[in-house]
């Protein structure tokens, strides 16, 4: 580890920057380390042309980003740290930036419930190519193996799915291992700011909060080919996917299922402070006990609100629609909200007589930086609803999930759930205090009994039609209270000692009571969101 430290260092040193290039195709990381910078930017300086509320971000729509807006160091917006450009000409034409970052997360804990250490061990590289700022080229590839704390392996042991990675191997006894890659191909033609193609492998987020109740990053990466079109004050983006489901695999390959989705989300700033986002989104399967269905060409239609195209072939499948608001005050108040409809019949949300399919998710939030003109003291706090059978579908490889992972909130359905988060960046330094309290209704333990919460069952062996209600089931009490101290050894890297505490605690109304106390030291480089609060 010393030896390890010690070459990073080293590389550290050379650091090359190349402040006249103005690259327009590279995607930002999606991780709460960079979105810290990116929150204090935008709320502090509105403009017109950024659109908080899709990742990952673009390069093009956050040229106008300057790292003196941000009150503590952080991976900067336009980071050329380890990399090297050849064939530089003054013209800037036919030039190549090639940049490369070593991904080394060691962590060590200690489970006090189980008693004993348990490590985490993730390794691997990202390398990005740029060209005449117009094309990019990114890819990252990881392995590790991890023995988890218990409440988590509880949750996973089944399965065998890791968050962020995807299929895990062994046990939580030996450690379970896993290897993932991510990457994408980036164009955006004549090296403008109006239209970007990529093709690639990696995950999206819609919203401005912690969770996303229309998608969100807690599910492994999945293919992907999307269009970003910037014109004006909106942003549309476009994109096709290749998902899997993985209910009756039993972790063998050959027996995944292919599921493909649609994505339309058109953002638009109505004034500096004010976005509306509509999203729409369609999942459909790809094989049955029939016959082996290709991607449906219908849905190749790139116009928003495309309803009437699914109800064109028989609407056998599964649409969810969504709005995303935010709005910002006093260059330091962001409000935020979103709702999710998985299916709406007016005249039976007005009967208010709790029928199943009254499919709803709402959430609202606020972040607050600077506060009591502090500066890098941050609050967050957000609120989210799911009703029962939310994300669900009558054919299970239609639901709104993949890879045995939900797309959109790691509960899943029928939940309510509070949020606060505080935190204090200054300098190299961070201290983070978060805490969740969530009520689920969970399904029964035998499975005879669908209430609406695991969205990998049919919603067609719901009991009965009417008298649904959130949180209905075996009410589940989850409060998850954490405290980390970060010191970022070099920031331009997110490189970072993580020192913190987590106290897990569950019980509900058939006396199951949770006690979970975990601590950790780690080093880290990576880039990504690792959730632990599921």
């Amino acid at each position: 580890m010393k030896k390890i430290i010690a070459l990073l260092l080293t590389i550290a040193f050379y650091n090359c920057s190349f402040g006249q290039y103005d690259q327009k195709a590279r995607n930002a990381f999606i991780s709460s380390n960079t979105d810290a910078a990116f929150d204090y930017w935008n709320i502090s300086k509105p403009n017109l042309t950024f659109h908080s509320s899709f990742k990952p971000y673009l390069s093009s729509t956050f040229s106008e980003a300057n790292d003196s807006t941000v009150p503590f160091k952080h991976y900067g917006f336009k980071n050329f740290f380890l990399s090297k450009t050849l064939n530089e000409k003054p013209e800037k034409r036919n030039w190549y930036n090639i940049q490369l970052h070593p991904i080394l997360d060691a962590e060590t804990g200690y489970d006090g419930l189980a008693q004993k250490l348990i490590t985490d061990f993730v390794g691997g590289t990202h390398l990005k190519v740029n060209i005449n700022n117009d094309f990019t080229f990114a890819g990252t590839i990881v392995g590790g193996k991890s023995i988890l704390p218990f409440y988590m392996d509880t949750l996973l042991s089944n399965q065998k799915i890791m968050p962020t990675y995807g299929q895990a191997y062994g046990n939580n006894k030996s450690g379970y291992s896993f290897m993932d890659y991510t990457g994408y191909v980036s164009y955006s033609p004549n090296n403008n700011k109006i239209f970007n193609f990529q093709l690639g492998r990696d995950k999206h987020f819609i919203g401005d909060g912690y969770r996303s109740l229309l998608l969100s990053d807690n599910a492994p990466a999945y293919p992907f080919f999307k269009i970003n079109t910037n014109i004006w004050r909106l942003q549309y983006n476009v994109w096709y996917t290749w998902m899997n489901d993985v209910t009756q695999a039993n972790g063998i390959q050959k027996n995944f299922k292919n599921k493909f989705g649609v994505f339309h989300y058109l953002s638009y700033n109505i004034t500096k402070e004010l976005n509306i986002g509509l999203f729409e989104n369609i999942i459909f399967k790809g094989t049955d006990t029939n016959q082996t269905r290709s991607f449906e060409v219908n849905y190749l239609n790139p116009i928003i609100f495309f309803r009437p195209q699914e109800y064109s072939v028989g609407s056998p499948d599964n649409a969810l629609i969504g709005l995303n608001v935010n709005y910002k005050l006093f260059n330091r108040l962001k409000l935020y909200g979103q709702l999710g409809l998985d299916e709406f019949f007016l005249k039976e949300i007005r009967a208010r007589r709790g029928w199943w399919a009254n499919k709803q998710a709402w959430q609202l939030g606020l972040k607050y930086i600077n506060v009591g003109g502090i500066k890098g003291l941050s609050l967050q706090l957000e609120y989210n609803q799911v009703r029962p059978y939310t994300y669900s579908h009558g054919v299970i490889e239609q639901n709104y999930g993949h890879y045995g992972m939900p797309l959109a909130h790691p509960l899943g359905a029928n939940f309510k759930e509070f949020l606060g988060f505080l935190s204090y960046r200054k300098n190299n330094w961070e201290v983070n205090w978060q805490t969740m309290y969530a009520t689920v209704g969970k399904d029964s333990l035998n499975g005879k009994s669908n209430l609406g919460q695991n969205i990998y069952l049919s919603y067609t062996t719901r009991p009965y039609e009417y008298g649904h209600k959130t949180t209905q089931g075996i009410k589940t009490n989850i409060l998850q209270s954490s405290i980390k101290l970060s010191y970022y050894l070099i920031p331009k890297m997110n490189m970072r000692l993580e020192l913190g505490y987590i106290q897990r605690s569950e019980k509900n109304d058939l006396g199951y009571v949770l006690q979970n106390p975990f601590f950790y030291l780690g080093f880290k480089t990576s880039f990504w969101n690792n959730y632990r609060d599921f």
